[in-house]
């Protein structure tokens, strides 16, 4: 799934699951794994597939906590890339 991102492509439910809560062009991509299931989050910028943050998750709901973690990530790459 990454690597058609990376190739410009775009995938929809319920491949990946917009985050809008996180920012603009934020997704999560579910990645089943034996006994868990993995959530990366990522932004999709014009260049690049940034991954902001990749955990396991046991619920509908993704954690306020990780929210709150990927807004920082994207503020701090944002200032360093700007």
């Amino acid at each position: 799934m990454l690597r058609q991102l990376q190739g410009g492509g775009k995938l929809g439910l319920p491949y990946s699951r917009p985050m809008p809560g996180i920012g603009a062009r934020c997704n999560e991509l579910p990645i089943a794994d034996e006994g868990a299931t993995l959530r990366i989050i990522n932004r999709l910028d014009g260049d690049a597939v940034v991954i902001i943050d990749v955990f396991s998750k046991k619920t509908s709901q993704t954690l306020a906590q990780v929210i709150a973690d990927c807004r920082r990530r994207l503020r701090q790459y944002d200032d360093l890339t700007q």
